[in-house]
């Protein structure tokens, strides 16, 4: 049996380091990631999705200026994902350690005094010297047939993902996802400087790289088969 695509998988993780931004992704290297990305399973094969690629530097830069502003809404639902020592994120297998945001987002009663207060940031800082950003944007006039919130589409968008991701962690190159890039503020400033479509609305955006150095450490987990699996019907838990 070949483990190399379980292997692969298992490796795959959000490069969270700075890029380096004197290393540009090449061109052959970004037509591989994008033919990867034309093969995405989509509902219907809609194929509803387009990608702008970014990776002029002036055209960069002016996206890192745009501000944003982190709402409660995140910190509060963020909030509901940590766990606040290794001991617990390691016994409940979801979620993320709390000690990787500042502290005053592990405080429920501090978390509408943070959004209120927080100055906004620009995306350069989210960005961090990434030479290429690859904006996944989809049309919002279309949804698969029969599907309540599109949720088929929004499904597809994801395979999307996780295609691009495989590729580029094939190659070695350091992969994140930006949701900020969805938030109503900033599409329409990114939208407008990148003349996409009214009518097209940005999913969410990558910043792809070379890190300058090795990834952060931090605790992966993940639930055991027994914790995903039911054998037959809801409730026989694992695979024996």
């Amino acid at each position: 049996m070949n483990d190399s695509i379980l292997k692969l998988i298992q490796q795959r993780e959000s490069t969270r380091v700075p890029f380096d931004p004197r290393r540009p992704v090449g061109k052959k290297e970004l037509r591989r990631i994008m033919e990867a990305a034309r093969w995405t399973p989509t509902a219907h094969n809609m194929q509803n999705f387009e990608i702008v690629v970014v990776d002029d530097k002036k055209v960069l830069e002016r996206i890192g200026e745009i501000e944003s502003r982190i709402s409660e809404e995140f910190l509060r639902e963020n909030f509901q994902q940590l766990s606040f020592s290794k001991e617990e994120l390691l016994k409940k297998k979801v979620g993320i350690l709390g000690t990787n945001f500042p502290p005053s987002w592990r405080d429920p009663a501090k978390l509408d005094e943070v959004a209120r207060e927080s100055p906004p940031q620009r995306l350069s800082q989210t960005i961090r010297g990434s030479p290429t950003l690859l904006i996944v944007v989809y049309d919002s006039r279309k949804r698969a047939p029969a599907s309540k919130g599109d949720v088929l589409g929004i499904l597809s968008l994801g395979c999307l993902m996780e295609n691009m991701w495989l590729m580029t962690e094939s190659m070695g190159i350091g992969f994140q996802v930006m949701s900020v890039f969805s938030g109503d503020a900033v599409e329409k400033k990114v939208k407008r400087l990148l003349s996409i479509p009214e009518h097209m609305r940005i999913a969410y955006a990558v910043r792809l790289g070379y890190p300058l150095h090795g990834p952060a450490k931090y605790t992966r987990v993940r639930r055991d088969v027994e914790g995903v699996a039911h054998h037959n019907r809801y409730g026989a838990r694992g695979l024996d």
